[in-house]
């Protein structure tokens, strides 16, 4: 008996290092979670989908009839992976990367002027690091890494400590909004949270692709609570063991419609107000936060500007914003008039 343990002990071992070889994803057991989690999520879109198609006559003669409504709905449920995919694989932001392209910008600047680095207006007090002819994330060699930290420093207040600026474990300077992900185990620009069903952070770059997945996800699961309704009221009764199957999946439907609805209300409001989930949910025990007042958004530009810099900026900008001083601090926190109403002062 131990002996036939040991063999297949001994099989499952070769099995699973020949797996491992295979497919190196694996071997890590995070990515074999997130891997995971990735098919589960796939293969729910594909049950509700496929047994509404298998149960639903009426859905199949209006296919023959209509095929231009059930073609939108197809690409509605395709176009939705996609993104999820997309937003998946994206990568939020590191500090490494913006850190290693500014050291190369330097570099590059000083001996052939093909990059520049140009400071923005003193308006919203950021600082735009512009990379001509190359792309976001460009695996480039940091050669000059004094020029990053006073890069840092000046945009926190005068005094701040290097210490203080100094991610511990990663040891690289954070700009402001940026904090280290323990699940990535890198700093990330502007993080807002760790996402388990992406398996990635959401960051400065990739938040505008999870804010468009979250309301392409909202509607294709109106779409499908649509139709299973539709199903259930043409079809009631006619086959109990369908209407239960129906039922079932139409609350855990219902479930996560209300879900995706207040994620993606709550993920707009922060959009608008230009913070982040870490920002809001940890504003007392972040540093830069605690002498800012309450209902007073310190990064906000103004709705317009918000929404402008979220979804049209290029990738190949980076933008590093820094803390508000304590004037533009006061000047946010005036309450509205009509005259700011009716000069735009919110845009």
């Amino acid at each position: 008996m131990t002996t036939v343990v040991g063999l297949c002990r001994s099989f499952r071992d070769r099995a699973l290092a020949r797996c491992f070889h295979c497919f190196p994803c694996l071997s890590d057991p995070a990515r074999r979670s997130s891997l995971g989690l990735k098919v589960t999520l796939v293969m729910l879109h594909l049950i509700f989908v496929g047994i509404l198609f298998l149960f639903d006559d009426d859905l199949i003669e209006k296919t023959k009839k209509e095929p231009w409504y059930t073609a939108l709905y197809l690409s509605l449920f395709f176009a939705t992976l996609v993104q999820y995919f997309i937003t998946s694989s994206s990568s939020p932001g590191y500090v490494v990367d913006v850190m290693r392209t500014f050291n190369e910008t330097n570099v590059m600047y000083q001996k052939s002027s093909l990059a520049s680095i140009q400071p923005a207006s003193s308006k919203n007090g950021s600082l735009i690091v512009t990379v001509e002819g190359s792309q976001s994330g460009r695996n480039f060699q940091g050669s000059n890494p004094s020029s990053w930290t006073k890069l840092v420093m000046d945009m926190y207040p005068p005094g701040t400590p290097v210490r203080s600026c100094t991610c511990s474990y990663c040891n690289a300077e954070q700009p402001p909004r940026a904090k280290h992900c323990h699940d990535c185990d890198k700093c990330v620009l502007q993080f807002d949270h760790h996402c388990v069903w992406l398996g990635t952070c959401v960051g400065r770059d990739n938040h505008c692709k999870f804010w468009w997945y979250i309301c392409e996800e909202t509607a294709l699961c109106l779409w499908t609570g649509i139709l299973y309704i539709s199903f259930l009221k043409a079809n009631f009764s006619r086959a109990w063991w369908k209407d239960v199957i129906m039922i079932l999946l139409l609350i855990v439907l219902s479930i996560s419609i209300l879900f995706l609805l207040l994620l993606l209300l709550f993920h707009s409001y922060l959009v608008l107000t230009n913070q982040t989930t870490y920002e809001l949910v940890r504003r007392r025990r972040i540093s830069y936060l605690r002498r800012v007042p309450e209902r007073v958004f310190p990064f906000s530009k103004g709705v317009c500007r918000n929404l402008y810099d979220f979804c049209c900026v290029r990738s190949s900008i980076y933008s590093l914003e820094s803390l508000p001083s304590p004037e533009e601090l006061e000047e946010k926190s005036r309450p509205y008039t009509c005259l700011d109403v009716l000069t735009c002062r919110c845009c």
